[in-house]
């Protein structure tokens, strides 16, 4: 019971950071349908400007929490305008496109993130401040750390907040309008190439907050962590509903719970063939995922 227990926490804290990733992939593919296959790589992004900030002189005389809000807010908002960027320069002259060349922009983007933050920053490992505190609190004979409960709830937070501002707001509605029909929504006056850039910026902030996260709660980032981690985030979002907000939540849950227990009770080596095969049976049996997507029929 105690390893059950230990590998859930262990589960519940991956899962939040695939979560947060894959609804910045739900978010974009519900408004566009373009798969940002440099999502993750924003991910990446967000974690190294993260790590500027936290071994920065000025930011190391100010209160723990203090800093780590403060390089956890401002590496959202960069990497948000980064999305921005990628936004305005790299997707939206395709978005009449092809798909299959929008498609091939995007893995373009990941890889001039990938090789840009390896040149500024180079090749090796970079080892995040230890800030956190080790505590852990006794649960069932497992140990439930104090980071995990403040990650688990932070991505908690973002993530209801996030789902609160899409479905409570009237920028959430221009959203969801613009998932069922673009030009219907134009017609109504929503300011269409507005939403898709505030759409980019907010995926691309969660994505930073996650990476801030990461690199927090396993202490190193690389420039290649941003790849595999995003396809895993898609694969939550498939896995979840892609398209779906609380689909892509339970989905990256769903994924780190399924490889936290996988390596736990078989080996680590097996985690990515249970996640993918997990997507494949997705795929055969439910392919439109745990929640489903709404689908409106074009004519």
């Amino acid at each position: 019971m105690s390893l059950f227990l230990q590998l859930l926490f262990n589960g519940l804290t991956v899962g939040s950071f695939y979560a947060l990733t894959a609804l910045g992939y739900t978010m974009i593919y519900g408004i566009i349908r373009l798969i940002n296959f440099a999502h993750g790589d924003l991910l990446m992004v967000g974690a190294f400007i993260g790590w500027t900030l936290l071994t920065t002189v000025a930011i190391q005389h100010i209160p723990i929490a203090a800093a780590i809000a403060v390089a956890l807010l401002l590496s959202m908002a960069a990497t948000g305008i980064l999305g921005l960027v990628v936004d305005r320069f790299a997707y939206e002259p395709l978005l009449r496109g092809s798909r299959l060349s929008i498609l091939i922009t995007a893995l373009g983007v990941s890889l001039a993130l990938e090789n840009g933050v390896q040149l500024g920053y180079g090749a090796g490992f970079k080892a995040y401040p230890h800030l956190l505190p080790s505590v852990y609190l006794p649960v069932g004979g497992a140990s439930l750390g104090v980071t995990q409960i403040g990650i688990f709830a932070l991505s908690l937070a973002l993530m209801l907040g996030l789902y609160l501002f899409v479905h409570r707001t009237a920028i959430g509605t221009a959203m969801r309008a613009l998932a069922l029909d673009q030009d219907a929504a134009r017609l109504m006056g929503i300011d269409v190439e507005g939403v898709i850039r505030l759409t980019f910026f907010i995926g691309s902030a969660l994505a930073a907050a996650a990476g801030v996260m990461m690199g927090l709660y396993y202490s190193e980032i690389s420039f290649t962590m941003g790849f595999l981690l995003g396809i895993r985030a898609f694969t939550a979002a498939v896995i979840g509903g892609i398209g779906n907000i609380p689909g892509a939540m339970v989905g990256g849950m769903v994924i780190g719970l399924l490889e936290a227990f996988t390596a736990g009770y078989f080996s680590s080596r097996w985690s990515d063939v249970a996640v993918f095969g997990a997507l494949i049976l997705m795929l055969m049996f439910r392919p439109r995922g745990i929640f489903g997507e709404r689908v409106v029929e074009r004519m």
